[in-house]
């Protein structure tokens, strides 16, 4: 067993998701993973797109709203989180004002 370094191979980055500019993107960090808080109001909607080469974690932290993912329509609540890959369609759209966190990861294989 290898013993702790007393300097991370990174440096630990932190933020706070209200003081983040921009929206209905705020990229949280730079570099990979790519990490975005996306704010929606109600109503609103992103039209359906793709992020190939991702595999995605979609967490959402405040409201209400449907992600639909290809041909599936799936209904989330603050707590509930979705992960899907990015090749297929995606598509938010807020049932009530929403604020979710996603992280965009490069897929492993």
């Amino acid at each position: 067993m290898s013993e702790p370094t007393a300097d991370p191979a990174a440096p630990t980055e932190g933020a706070v998701l209200e003081d983040l500019e921009g929206a209905p993107h705020a990229r949280v960090f730079e570099g990979e993973p790519q990490t975005i808080r996306l704010t929606l109001s109600a109503g609103d909607s992103i039209a359906p797109h793709q992020h190939p080469d991702r595999q995605i974690v979609f967490y959402l932290l405040e409201g209400r709203l449907t992600v639909t993912l290809g041909e599936d329509e799936h209904e989330l609540e603050a707590g509930d989180i979705v992960r899907f890959d990015g090749d297929q369609y995606v598509s938010p759209e807020a049932i009530e004002d929403s604020v979710a966190l996603l992280v965009l990861a490069p897929r492993a294989d």
